[in-house]
């Protein structure tokens, strides 16, 4: 667990790092109508997205418009975007701005949508490893996801939340804190597929960060997460 508290600290701003782990599979899709070919969305926003590469990084150019259709489940979003930036593996792609599709981006990412594309996945019994002390794992594309860890004796020892660029986390004897995330890249594991967090811890915590948070708890069903269990997570993000 110690690896899971790794701080990076400077003169101007704090950075602190967290390995969580990650569902190996990504139901998030994106079909370009530049080559016809289907992307793993690796992350969305309301302003962006990122696609992942494998050998075409160079059929990209920076700031070329790029068209084509996310597929979420039975949902479509036709989009089109500016290419900023790419790697070997990833495309950085930013949403235009017209007021219509605007609008459909936010209604294809609404908070009901996203509800019922949540996972249970500590309840997932197909061969998913899930890290020791992990009590409730629930996510969805997006990132979105709760952790609720527990101390040796059971009882609740941290609640981490991802929602979009969003970062709340409450640690037993600790307390709560806010921040926006910065990066993630895959960790290499025998064990446990890990994806590595780095966050810009708020200085001060930020109210709407945390109100956007426990909209999204009081709507998590009681078969994903336990009555009693979002009462306690929503009484420490008061």
């Amino acid at each position: 667990m110690e690896r899971r508290f790794n701080l990076i600290k400077s003169d101007f701003e704090k950075h602190e790092k967290r390995i969580l782990p990650r569902f190996p599979f990504c139901y998030l899709t994106f079909k370009s109508d530049k080559n016809n070919r289907v992307y793993e969305v690796k992350d969305i926003s309301h302003s962006g997205m990122q696609i992942s590469l494998k050998d075409d990084s160079q059929e990209f150019e920076p700031e070329s418009v790029l068209k084509g259709s996310v597929h979420w489940l039975g949902k479509n979003l036709d989009i089109a975007g500016v290419v900023k930036w790419s790697t070997t593996n990833r495309l950085g792609i930013e949403f235009v701005k017209r007021r219509e599709a605007i609008e459909k981006v936010h209604e294809f990412l609404n908070i009901q949508e996203i509800i019922k594309r949540l996972k249970p996945l500590h309840k997932v019994d197909d061969g998913l490893e899930i890290p020791a002390r992990l009590k409730y794992w629930v996510q969805s594309d997006g990132p979105v996801g709760f952790f609720v860890w527990q101390h040796g004796d059971g009882e609740i020892a941290k609640i981490q939340t991802l929602f979009f660029e969003v970062f709340v986390e409450w640690e037993d004897g600790i307390g709560l804190k806010t921040g926006r995330i910065l990066s993630k890249r895959n960790v290499d594991s025998p064990l446990v597929t890990e994806d590595e967090w780095v966050f810009q811890i708020d200085a001060y915590l930020d109210q709407d960060k945390l109100n956007r948070v426990k909209e999204l708890t009081q709507l998590l069903p009681e078969d994903q997460i336990p009555a009693e269990v979002k009462t306690f997570i929503l009484r420490q993000f008061s």
